[in-house]
C-alpha cells in the first residue's frame, strides 16, 4: 500500500517503467519523443515518491513541465493520455481565461475546485461499481414489493407451506422481471424532484462560499420534494437502482478519498500560458498578464484552496503548462513562475511523414474513425496508400501556405474529401467505396491550388 495514497487508484501505471509509459503513449500520439520522455519520468517520480518515508516524501515537490510547440502537435493529447494511464483526476484550463480584462467571474482557484469535482466523480464511479450488484438486487426487491405486495404478513409460527407458496410466487415474478416479460407494465413510485432554490449572491462573496453556507444553514432545503409518478418497469428499475446506489455510497468517504487523490495524483494542464507572458512596459490589455501570472504562482508553488469538500493542498499536484511562444518566450514569464517549471521540452512541428502515420497508426486514427462511421451505413470504405500520402501532402501544403494548425488540418481535409460520401451514403447502391489518389486529387486539388479558397474551406 502506498504511503501517501491510502485510496489506491485502479491503475497499473505504478508498475510501468518510463519506457513502457512512452510505449503506451505511442499508441495514441505520433512522434514528440522528448515530451513523452519528460512526462513518463514525471509520472514515474510520482510513483517513486510514494515509496519514501512520509517526512521525506512531503519535501519532494513534483517536477512541473513546460511544453513549447505550435498548435496541433500533441501537447494536450500527451497530458490527457498520461492522466488516463495513471487514472489521475485531470483538468485542462486555458490561462487566457484568467486575464483581468473582460474578466467574467473565474478566479484562478477555480481550477483546483474543478479538478476536485472531477476527482469526486472518479471515486464515486469506482464506489458505484463496487455496490452495483447489491444495489441492483435491492432495487429488484423494492420493485417486486410494488408489483406483488403481500396480501398480509405471515407470522413466523404460521404454516410454512403458506410462506413457501408466497416465496415461490415472488421468485416467478423475479424470473419474469429478469426475462423482460414485465417490461410493458407500469408502476407508480415516488420520484425525488431535483430542486434548487433561487437566491441572490451578495457582492464580495464567491459562489463556492454561498453554496457551502446555504447547505450548512438549510440542510433540508436542497433535498427536493417527492412526487408520485407512473413509470414503465424498466425505467422504474433504473431509477430505483440509482437510489439504492446513493444509499450504499458514503459520500463523506468519497469526498475524503477524492481530495486525497487530487492532492497526491492530480494533473492540471494549463494551456496557452504564452498568452499571459507579458513584457515590461507594456500597455493596454497586456498590463493584466503579469497579474494573472502572480495569481497562478501560489497555486503552482503550493497553497491551500477552500472547496466544498474541504481544504485542498496543491503542493503535490503535477502542473503541465503549454504554449506556442511564437511572440513571447518562456523567459518573459515572471522569474518565480519560470522556476516552478524546471522541465522544458520543445515539440517539433509535424510534416508529411508524421501526417501519414497519424492517419493510420494510432488506435483512434482518423482513417479508422471515418471507416467505422461509414460501416454504420453498411458502406465498406477503404483508402489506398497513395490516397493517404496525397491527403498528407495536401494537409502539409495548406499548413505551409496559410496558418500551421498541425494535425488538426487533417480533420478539415478529410471532412471536405468525404463530403459527398457522407451526404449520399445512405442512398448509395454500391456500398463498396475505394478512396484512391485520383479521387483525392479530384476532390481537393482545385481548392488547395486556390490559396484564397483554401483559407476558407481547408
Amino acid at each position: 500500500m502506498a504511503i501517501l495514497l491510502p485510496e489506491k487508484t485502479r491503475s497499473t501505471a505504478g508498475a510501468l517503467t518510463p519506457r513502457q509509459i512512452v510505449a503506451e503513449l505511442d499508441k495514441y500520439v505520433i512522434g514528440q519523443g522528448a515530451a513523452k520522455r519528460a512526462v513518463a519520468i514525471a509520472l514515474r517520480n510520482r510513483m517513486r515518491r510514494q515509496k519514501l518515508p512520509p517526512e521525506l516524501a512531503e519535501e519532494i515537490a513534483p517536477k512541473n513541465i513546460l511544453m513549447i510547440g505550435p498548435t496541433g502537435v500533441g501537447k494536450t493529447e500527451i497530458a490527457r493520455r498520461l492522466a488516463r494511464l495513471a487514472q489521475s483526476p485531470f483538468l485542462k484550463v486555458e490561462a487566457s481565461k484568467f486575464t483581468e480584462v473582460g474578466y467574467v467571474g473565474r478566479d484562478v482557484e477555480s481550477m483546483v475546485r474543478d479538478v476536485v469535482e472531477l476527482g469526486v466523480g472518479m471515486v464515486r464511479e469506482e464506489r458505484v461499481e463496487e455496490v452495483r450488484s447489491k444495489a441492483a438486487q435491492n432495487a429488484e426487491d423494492r420493485l417486486l414489493d410494488i408489483l406483488l405486495p403481500p396480501a398480509r404478513p405471515i407470522a413466523p409460527d404460521e404454516d410454512p407451506a403458506a410462506r413457501d407458496s408466497q416465496q415461490q410466487t415472488r421468485e416467478r415474478f423475479r424470473e419474469q422481471l429478469r426475462a423482460g416479460r414485465l417490461d410493458g407494465r407500469s408502476v407508480e413510485i415516488d420520484v425525488r424532484e431535483k430542486s434548487f432554490p433561487s437566491f441572490e449572491i451578495i457582492a464580495g462573496s464567491s459562489v463556492e462560499e454561498v453554496d457551502i453556507n446555504l447547505k450548512d444553514m438549510l440542510p433540508g432545503l436542497f433535498q427536493g420534494k417527492t412526487k408520485r409518478r407512473k413509470l414503465k418497469v424498466p425505467e422504474a428499475l433504473e431509477y430505483l437502482k440509482s437510489e439504492e446506489e446513493q444509499k450504499l455510497i458514503d459520500m463523506d468517504s468519497v469526498a475524503r478519498a477524492a481530495v486525497e487523490r487530487v492532492e497526491q495524483a492530480g494533473i492540471i494542464f494549463i494551456d496557452e500560458i504564452d498568452k499571459i507572458a507579458g513584457r515590461e512596459g507594456s500597455h493596454g490589455p497586456d498590463i493584466s498578464r503579469e497579474g494573472v501570472q502572480r495569481d497562478i504562482l501560489p497555486i503552482v508553488e503550493g497553497t491551500t484552496v477552500n472547496t466544498k469538500y474541504g481544504m485542498v493542498r496543491t503542493d503535490h499536484i503535477l502542473f503541465i503548462a503549454a504554449g506556442a511562444f511564437h511572440v513571447s518566450k518562456p523567459s518573459d514569464l515572471i522569474p518565480e513562475l519560470q522556476g516552478r517549471f524546471p522541465i522544458r521540452v520543445e515539440l517539433e512541428p509535424l510534416g508529411r511523414d508524421e501526417f501519414v502515420r497519424i492517419l493510420t497508426e494510432p488506435k483512434s486514427a482518423l482513417i479508422k474513425q471515418y471507416t467505422a462511421l461509414m460501416e454504420t451505413e453498411g458502406i465498406a470504405l477503404t483508402f489506398t496508400d497513395d490516397a493517404i500520402r496525397r491527403i498528407a501532402d495536401f494537409a502539409t501544403t495548406v499548413n505551409d501556405r496559410t496558418e500551421n494548425i498541425g494535425a488538426r488540418r487533417l480533420a478539415t481535409v478529410l471532412e471536405k474529401l468525404l463530403d459527398e460520401i457522407s451526404f449520399a451514403g445512405p442512398d448509395l447502391e454500391d456500398k463498396s467505396v475505394t478512396i484512391d489518389e485520383a479521387y483525392v486529387i479530384r476532390m481537393l486539388a482545385d481548392i488547395v491550388k486556390n490559396e484564397d479558397l483554401s483559407r476558407y474551406i481547408l
